[in-house]
């Protein structure tokens, strides 16, 4: 997983974004104002920042002009949301903006398209007996391929990404099959079944109820 520059001078949010990177298995780092920024950069080895705009002592585009031959990928969470203000992220050479309130979800949805963008994700995750590349789009279990169709690991990948947040079926089929899916929420089932046959995580992948599925991974290395 990646290691990711929170600068961000609300704690609670602060406290939020960390806790969810956190449970998905990233490393994090806080800083709460621009003026903080130059040094963790100097001393850390940093993956993504995400940057607020509004920030005390040097604001989050100012900061983008001094950083950016750094080459660090960089997404605004702000609620700075005019087309300007958006704009001027992009052309500082931001990776994406995210406005202000927004779902966790999303923001980890789009840390991941940023990090495979960068390549600065990690390539190999370990699972106990199963490797999942999710670059080369290949899972092994005890060093065997794994045939996977397109949607198992499609939704093998939202699972992992998400590890230890729950995730109902609906948010499932939003993330795996689309915005635009109208068929059956129960096919999520069938396709959990099928991962949990294929890859021998019976007790791995356990269904929450009222709340959804989530993937316990205690043997992750």
């Amino acid at each position: 997983m990646a290691t990711i520059l929170v600068v961000e001078d609300e704690k609670p949010i602060n406290d939020l974004i960390t806790m969810n990177l956190r449970l998905v298995g990233h490393r994090f780092f806080k800083a709460f104002s621009g003026t903080e920024v130059p040094s963790i950069l100097e001393r850390e080895n940093i993956d993504l920042i995400l940057l607020d705009v509004m920030l005390p002592g040097l604001d989050g585009f100012e900061l983008m002009r001094q950083i950016r031959s750094l080459n660090i990928p960089v997404i605004f969470i702000t609620a700075k949301d005019s087309l300007a203000d958006r704009i001027t992220g992009f052309e500082l050479g931001a990776d994406d903006y995210i406005i202000k309130p927004f779902e966790i979800l999303e923001m980890l949805a789009r840390i991941n398209v940023v990090l495979r963008r960068s390549t600065k994700e990690q390539s190999a995750l370990i699972i106990d007996d199963v490797e999942f590349r999710p670059l080369e789009r290949q899972v092994y279990k005890l060093g065997s391929a794994v045939e996977l169709t397109a949607r198992e690991f499609e939704l093998l990948e939202v699972l992992v990404q998400n590890r230890n947040i729950a995730l109902s079926r609906e948010k499932l089929l939003e993330l795996a099959w689309g915005y635009d899916y109208e068929g059956e929420t129960r096919t999520v089932d069938v396709h959990i079944r099928q991962l949990r046959k294929k890859l021998g995580w019976e007790e791995r992948i356990k269904t929450v109820f009222k709340l959804g599925y989530r993937l316990e991974v205690p043997g992750e290395r």
